[in-house]
């Protein structure tokens, strides 16, 4: 469930609340000196190459106006295998290990002193000795509750209380801003309810997605069977039938990220008398939110899931609580629960086929469960101010570019383009980590109770969602840590946000040459800002609310525009017959195409007029398009390429970085001729930045 409109440059999970993965924590026992991984040798140069590109890493038998990904990153993706414990690899991932290992090497010293909050949550979860040794005794309690409901009136309510413990159920809701009242919060609802990634696990007759289910119900019946449940396949056969049903009144994906379309506020009695069967008066009280309105996501969607409610046999829905308290909390139950949820979610549904070590797990728990507490630590040690203040002058220097690009928008009235400079001129960019700290003093953290801990901490993280309400705009809050490698452009917020660790090779290093990284990060930077310029970011604005703020005409035209980047995107087919969606992907595609524009704008007035001698053999023009390629190395595991072309709204990283066939810089500076692959003739490129 949204609480926050946000898009980001890499898919990422909820950007709110504790994950059902933060479980374990490890006893009083000390943790067994581990050294974390050697952190990679300083360099007097660049870290990548000769000038901030790995030259190492192309394929100079591939023409770059055929592939171009494959020209820039050919090398690399053939040299380069995926580890065991990851379902794809490439430059995010390499930036997500050393943050991993940093934050280890806090977690590790942390844990010598258990008087320490995060050293006890971090020890804790290694503890699986401990946490073997309890057996199911931490959840029976609440598998106990699940069982004594014996009919649906009670159902509500034991439904809020598993939501405030982080376990879905067939609704999601949450505390965010209230897009046309962004100076507000407000209380959303929104489709669940399925176990799988997307309803076309349920629907589709590809006969993956088809192995795909039958592996689902072998998945439900094992976890029944390890609790201790009788009937599991018949029962295991009945929730996968519930589900399918919900999967068919769900909303699209597609249409589930429009912004119009999923904002309709309305009364909780106006949502009773369209959706009965379902007490979400009692719902909302339960979860802490008992407020008179609601913004309803997706409305059919939840009308028709409260039908499935109210006609649903007790045992099912008792059933769907059960497995997903079990899923969710698997790496803080017996090993034999952990390694289900991940042969299933993991290897069948992420081709991986081990599961990350432990202490891995240990840090993305500790940093989930009390995120701040770890952070501070972790910029304190790896993020000096020199990059902040150059990550700062960068962003600077592309938002005067993006600036100077609206006047240049032949789609665009002139009414209108003076609202975007003052929609430009509002925006607030946060740079390596949050003005403020969150105080986790409520929050309990006990020696030897994984479980519990686990649990204290989704309930922390809810109160600390729900109890916005009524109060004013958190405008300090981050929605990722400053260890994650990614960003995000939040359109309510009117703001971008850049994490620490995302400002590190191949993404930006102070000894690369400017042109590298102005492809690389300065494109990143310049990809969030058009974000809130998307085909949803645009209607927001100055402000951050929800409204109409483009003529008639501009809409047409950019519609028009964008109708045509999203059948380019159509036409790529990364996997036999499974193509890209280009109106799932439409945003983010925009903001590739603008953002690398905007940026090489940026480079441009860089140079102050100067033209930067080659490098290498490659022009400046060159090596700023390598700068952008090389970001997006990634090789996949078939598995989790066919979950990311039905679920992400980012393209694959082949595609992303084909965006430049657009860009008239690029044909003058990589000479691509007609007939190969990439061409386009002038007429046939899309501009819309």
């Amino acid at each position: 469930m949204k609480t926050v409109l946000v898009a980001g440059l890499l898919a990422a999970s909820a950007l709110t609340g504790v994950t059902a993965a933060l479980s374990q924590s490890t006893t009083a026992a000390p943790v067994a000196a581990q050294p974390a991984t050697a952190e990679p040798a300083a360099k007097a140069g660049p870290t990548f190459g000769a000038f901030g590109f790995d030259e190492q890493g192309m394929d100079r038998t591939v023409a770059p106006g055929d592939d171009f990904y494959a020209y820039a990153n050919g090398g690399w993706a053939k040299a380069t295998p995926i580890p065991a414990d990851k379902s794809n690899y490439g430059s995010f991932n390499l930036l997500s290990d050393l943050s991993e290992s940093r934050t280890r090497g806090i977690l590790d010293t942390a844990a010598k002193d258990l008087q320490s909050k995060i050293g006890r949550a971090y020890a804790t979860f290694l503890d699986t000795g401990a946490i073997e040794a309890k057996g199911l005794a931490p959840i029976r309690p609440w598998l106990g509750r699940i069982a004594a409901l014996k009919d649906r009136a009670g159902y509500p309510a034991l439904l809020a209380e598993a939501d405030r413990a982080g376990i879905g159920g067939p609704f999601g809701s949450g505390v965010g801003q209230d897009d046309k009242s962004p100076e507000q919060y407000a209380l959303s609802l929104g489709q669940s309810g399925l176990g799988m990634p997307d309803r076309d696990y349920y629907l589709s007759t590809d006969a993956k997605l088809v192995e795909a289910r039958a592996a689902y119900q072998a998945h439900i019946a094992k976890m029944l069977t390890l609790a201790g449940e009788p009937d599991a396949q018949a029962r295991a056969a009945a929730l996968l039938a519930f589900e399918t049903e919900i999967a068919r009144v769900s909303w699209t994906r597609v249409d589930s990220r429009d912004a119009t379309k999923t904002y309709n506020k309305m009364t909780v009695a106006d949502l009773a008398a369209k959706a009965p069967g379902f007490d979400f008066a009692g719902y909302f009280r339960g979860i802490g939110t008992p407020v008179p309105t609601v913004i309803v996501a997706q409305p059919s969607a939840i009308t028709g899931i409260a039908k499935l409610v109210a006609s649903a046999p007790i045992g099912v829905l008792k059933d769907q609580l059960i497995l997903r308290s079990l899923d969710n909390y698997a790496d803080v139950l017996p090993k034999a629960f952990d390694a289900e949820q991940f042969a299933f979610y993991g290897t069948v549904l992420g081709g991986t086929p081990e599961q990350e070590a432990r202490w891995k797990r240990g840090v993305q728990f500790t940093s989930g469960a009390l995120d701040d507490e770890v952070s501070k630590i972790y910029v304190a040690k790896y993020f000096p101010p020199e990059t902040k203040a150059a990550a700062d002058s960068l962003v600077r220097n592309v938002i005067a570019a993006m600036d100077a690009r609206i006047d240049k928008l032949d789609w665009m009235a002139p009414e209108t383009k003076v609202k975007a400079h003052a929609k430009l001129a509002a925006f607030t960019p946060k740079i390596g980590y949050p003005s403020r700290w969150k105080d986790y003093s409520s929050l309990t953290i006990t020696a030897g109770d994984a479980f519990g801990n686990a649990w204290r901490a989704n309930e922390w993280q809810h109160r600390d969602n729900v109890a916005k309400l009524g109060k004013p705009l958190q405008r300090w809050e981050w929605g990722m840590t400053p260890m994650t490698v990614n960003a995000y452009a939040n359109f309510g917020m009117v703001e971008i946000v850049f994490p620490a660790a995302i400002l590190q090779p191949p993404f930006f290093d102070p000894k690369a040459d400017p042109a590298v990284n102005y492809g690389g990060i300065g494109a990143v930077i310049g990809h969030e800002l058009s974000h809130h310029f998307d085909d949803q970011g645009s209607k927001y604005d100055s402000k951050g609310q929800l409204t109409d703020w483009w003529t008639p005409q501009d809409v047409a035209r950019f519609t028009a525009l964008t109708g045509k980047l999203g059948a380019q995107y159509d036409a790529y087919e990364p996997l036999p017959g499974l193509h890209v969606k280009g109106q799932l992907t439409m945003g983010e595609n925009i903001a590739d195409l603008a953002g690398l524009t905007v940026a090489h704008d940026a480079y441009m007035t860089s140079l102050g007029g100067r033209t930067p001698p080659a490098i290498g053999g490659f022009s400046a023009d060159q090596r700023f398009y390598l700068g952008w390629a090389q970001v997006w190395r990634r090789n996949y595991r078939e598995a989790n390429l066919r979950q990311r072309l039905l679920t992400d709204p980012h393209s694959p990283s082949q595609q992303r970085a084909a965006v430049v066939r657009n860009l008239d810089p690029w044909y003058a500076a990589y000479q691509p001729k007609p007939g190969q692959k990439l061409y386009l003739t002038p007429d046939q490129r899309v501009r819309i930045w």
